[in-house]
């Protein structure tokens, strides 16, 4: 297993303690974490310190997303089973999260349902492409989608701050604007393989 391929592991790991902080009833176990109030104007925020622990994490696991692919491509070592594995990391990572935050009622559930919605026909559309030899590159609209999507979402997990002090909610603007790229995108990859799909 080669570097690329290990850091790509690691965001899966770091996934699943992320999903294990939120999900885990640490009350029967006598673990509590511990809540800081914030005084941010004439309001108090409560910030609950499981959210910052798998931000940091969150944050940690989306930059190997970025550097397993640049030292894959830099050292020619790029694999079909790393692209696999990084698939599934991606979705894995961004989807845990979008749901354990739409549970907690931090986010619209309509967000996850549209990204994952979108995200399965798009890669249903790249798995008839690949079977029929054809390499679908990520267009601009997704890329876009995607920046938006970990910024906002990294966000959420310091809650929105130091936007929050201006009162300037960056965050949830941020998943809106994803959400609109992420149909916009799809749409795009529908029309644009349209041939392939019905060749």
């Amino acid at each position: 297993m080669n570097l690329p391929t290990k850091l790509t592991m690691t965001r899966i790991i770091f996934t699943l303690f992320i999903i294990v902080l939120f999900l885990f009833p640490f009350h029967l176990v006598n673990i509590e974490f511990p809540v800081w109030a914030l005084n941010i104007g004439n309001e108090v925020i409560e910030i609950e310190s499981v959210y910052i622990i798998s931000g940091i994490l969150f944050v940690i696991a989306s930059l190997t997303d970025f550097l397993d692919g640049y030292l894959a491509r830099k050292n020619n070592q790029v694999t079909d089973f790393g692209k696999f594995l990084d698939a599934i990391a991606d979705k894995v990572l961004v989807n845990s999260t979008l749901i354990i935050f739409a549970c907690n009622g931090v986010i619209s559930p309509v967000i996850p349902v549209v990204i994952i919605f979108r995200d399965t026909i798009v890669d249903s559309i790249r798995m008839i492409a690949s079977n029929k030899g054809v390499v679908i590159a990520a267009g601009s609209a997704g890329k876009a989608k995607t920046m938006c999507m970990m910024i906002g979402l990294t966000l959420v997990y310091f809650y929105n701050l130091p936007f929050e002090i201006w009162n300037l909610d960056v965050a949830r603007f941020l998943l809106i604007i994803a959400t609109v790229l992420s149909i916009y995108s799809g749409l795009e990859y529908y029309y644009k393989n349209k041939k392939v799909i019905f060749d």
